[in-house]
C-alpha cells in the first residue's frame, strides 16, 4: 500500500517539477497535468441500458426460489402438523419414522434454501459479468483518450478527498460511451 501511494505521489508530483530556463538558476513551474481520472463506478454501472434487464432477471429467478421454499414450507407445515395430530396415536416405530421424516425433509428444506442463494448469486454473477467487462473497456477508452494513468473508483468512500485541479471525473464520459455502444 505504501508503494503505491508512493506511486500515486510521484505522478502526480512530476508535472509539477520546476522546468529549467535558459538561466539555470531560475525556475518556472508548470501548470499540472491531469493524470488521474474519477468516477463512481456504480453509478456507470447502474446507467447502462442492459442493467435493468439484468436486474430484472435476477428478481425474477429470485421469486421462483421464494415460491418454491414457500411451498415446500408449507408442505412441511402440512406434515409437521399431521405428525402432531396423530403422534398421540402413533406406535413407536411409526413415530420415530415420522419424526425421521420430518427431520429429513427440514434438512432437505434448509439445504434447498442454502442452494438457492448460492444459485442466484451465481447468476448474478454470471449475468453482471459482460456488464462489467464492456464498463471496464469503456473506463479503459475514456482513460486512454483522456491521457489518464489512473482511475480510481469513488465508491464506498474509497477515496474521500480528490484535488480537483488534479484530477477529472469520467463519470459522464464513461456513461456517454456505454449509451453510444447499446
Amino acid at each position: 500500500m505504501k508503494k503505491f501511494l508512493l506511486l500515486i505521489m510521484m505522478m502526480v508530483s512530476l508535472p509539477l517539477l520546476a522546468q529549467e530556463s535558459s538561466d539555470t538558476t531560475t525556475v518556472v513551474p508548470r501548470q499540472p497535468v491531469i493524470c488521474i481520472g474519477y468516477l463512481s463506478y456504480d453509478a456507470a454501472l447502474t446507467a447502462m441500458p442492459e442493467y435493468g434487464n439484468v436486474q430484472q432477471q435476477v428478481k425474477d429467478l429470485r421469486a421462483a426460489y421464494e415460491a418454491e421454499m414457500k411451498r415446500v414450507e408449507k408442505e412441511f407445515n402440512t406434515k409437521y402438523e399431521a405428525f402432531l395430530d396423530g403422534q398421540k396415536d402413533f406406535p413407536r416405530t411409526i413415530l420415530l419414522k415420522r419424526q425421521t421424516e420430518l427431520q429429513e425433509l427440514l434438512e432437505r428444506n434448509l439445504q434447498f434454501k442454502k442452494q438457492g442463494r448460492e444459485d442466484i448469486q451465481k447468476a448474478e454473477r454470471e449475468a453482471m459479468a459482460p456488464l462489467q467487462l464492456k464498463l471496464k473497456e469503456a473506463i479503459a477508452k475514456v482513460a486512454q483518450e483522456q491521457g489518464l494513468a489512473l482511475v480510481v473508483n469513488t465508491d464506498s468512500n474509497a477515496c474521500p478527498f480528490i484535488e480537483p485541479q488534479m484530477a477529472v471525473d469520467i463519470t459522464l464520459d464513461v456513461k456517454e460511451l456505454l449509451n453510444q455502444t447499446k
